[in-house]
Parts: structure tokens; sequence; C-alpha cells
């Protein structure tokens, strides 16, 4: 046999390789008679009967915590309308608040399993990081809205001046506002650029000042001109009282007199009493002596 073995290296590996594993088949079926079983089955039954506890305590701060989150946002949705806050704006920080507070609940159940919640709060911390940076642009956008919905430089309906654009604002987006033109063209504004940009917003007053340039000819009676032009402001119902219409020698131009008008008016009656007036002006007050002149230049010829 040994001269057999000898002559066979291979023989030899096999044979120590069985002998091996019979020798830890008998190692181990000496240990699994040793084990208490007893005492194994009472371990198992501790250690279930703590993750069940944590699962059922789990489960409670679940149920509490669904009802704290609903009972902030209703308390959040009764400040809202108490407040008169955009609807978007409230959409949106109902939104915020549930999520943040659905992930602090949830933080609390994995921590409650005995999960290390480190890790979790890494990957979140560098997937905010990856989305911040990818996402630059229209996260400004939408902190521009935010600001904006908060702050409520306007509202819909309004009339504004912003970026060059002029218009009725439509809807107001957390990243974009919708205007709509006096020519009937939709225009949309990024949130981050008309947040820190002059607004002109010609709604946020009930009243407005009208203003009008006129120019009449030199040698006409400026008395009977502002006389007529008041005259004509008073009949007009739309001008408001409260204030004077006033009518002022602005400057003496190279053709003309040029006068300043001015008088007040509800602010939605701005450019209808600004044209009215315009045309009954222009159709009066020549039959009062007052003269609309054309440019004018005098040529003087010398004879050499």
């Amino acid at each position: 046999m040994l001269t057999l073995l000898q002559s066979n290296p291979e023989n030899t590996e096999l044979f120590v390789a069985d002998s091996l594993q019979k020798a830890r088949l008998v190692e181990t079926v000496h240990k699994l008679g040793d084990i208490d079983y007893r005492h194994l089955a009472i371990d198992l039954a501790e250690d279930l009967g703590w993750i069940l506890l944590k699962i059922a305590v789990a489960v409670v701060i679940y149920l509490i915590g669904k009802k704290v989150i609903k009972w902030v946002i209703d308390i959040m949705d009764k400040a809202f309308s108490r407040h008169k806050v955009e609807a978007s704006l409230c959409k949106f920080l109902r939104s915020l608040v549930k999520a943040l507070l659905m992930t602090l609940l949830l933080m609390a159940i994995i921590q409650t399993l005995g999960v290390n919640t480190s890790a979790f709060l890494a990957l979140f911390a560098s997937a905010g990081v990856a989305i911040g940076m990818a996402l630059s642009g229209t996260l400004q956008n939408f902190a521009g809205g935010v600001v904006l919905l908060l702050l409520r430089p306007y509202k819909v309906g309004d009339y504004i001046v912003a970026m060059g654009q002029s218009g009725t604002v439509e809807k107001i987006d957390l990243f974009c506002t919708c205007i709509k033109t006096p020519d009937n063209q939709t225009v949309y504004i990024p949130n981050n650029s008309i947040a820190t940009s002059i607004i002109d917003n010609y709604s946020q007053s009930k009243t407005r000042r009208v203003d009008w340039t006129l120019s009449i000819s030199y040698g006409d009676d400026v008395e009977v001109a502002r006389r007529e032009i008041l005259a004509l402001l008073a009949a007009d119902g739309r001008v408001l009282t409260d204030t004077p219409a006033v009518v002022y020698v602005a400057s003496l131009g190279a053709s003309s007199v040029d006068l300043t008008i001015r008088a007040w008016a509800k602010n939605a009656d701005y450019w209808e009493l600004y044209f009215d007036i315009n045309e009954k002006m222009y159709k009066e007050l020549p039959s009062k002596g007052i003269n609309f002149p054309f440019p004018q230049m005098d040529v003087h010829v010398k004879k050499e």
C-alpha cells in the first residue's frame, strides 16, 4: 500500500484530503452532540421576542408619526387659508414639509429596528450635492419662485413691467412667471431673473396719475388753453376730484409751447381716459382758438 502511494503522488493527495474531510465531519458530529438545545431554544426565543418587540415599536412609531404629520399639515393649511397664501406656494410648502417629516419618520423607524442610519445620511448628502450641482440653474429659478410667492411683489391679474417685458400676470409657477402682453403674446420669464430685477407693478395702487403733453402754437393764449383743457377733464366722470387736475407750461420748444397736463384716475380707467382725452383735445381745442403747430424753420437769404 505504501509502495502504491509513493509511486502515485496524486493518489496520496486524494487519500490525505479524504482523511481530513472525515476528521472534520467527526468533529462536527461531536460538537452537535455537545450542544445544549434547551439553552439554544431559550436564546432563540429571546432574540425572536426582541425582534418582534422592535417591529411592534416601529409600527407604533409609524402610526403615531403619520397622525402627527397629518396634524402639522392641517395646521399649515389653516394658516395658509387665513393669510391667503398663493395656491402654488401652499402646494409646494405642504409637499416639502411632508417629505421632510416622512424622511425623519423613516429614519426613526430604521433606528428603532437597529439599523445604522449614518450610511443613509451620507448617501442622501452625496445625492443632494450631486443633484444640486446638476440642477443649479433650475434650483435658482425655484428659489426665485419661492421668494416671489413669499414676498408677493405682484399677483395674478396685475399689470407689470419686468425684464423689458410688460403685460398682465397670468400665472406664477415655482420656476417661471407667465404674463400676457397687450398684443396677446404669452411671455415666460424665469423667476431667478425677475426676482433680482426691477419690477414696475402698475396694479399695486388703486389710483394712478395720467399725464399728457400738448404742444400749442406760439401766440396762442395759454390761459385759454388751460381753461378749456381743465373743462374737458372736469366734464369726464373718470377724472378724480380728490387731487385737482393741473396744466403747466413745461417748455418752450423750437416750434411750440409745450404744456404738461396731469390728472388722477382709477387704475382700471387709465388707458381709456388717456386716449379719450387725447381725441377730445384734438377735436375741440381748435374751435377755441388753440392751434397745433407744425415743425417750422426760418430761412434767411442774404443778398451779396
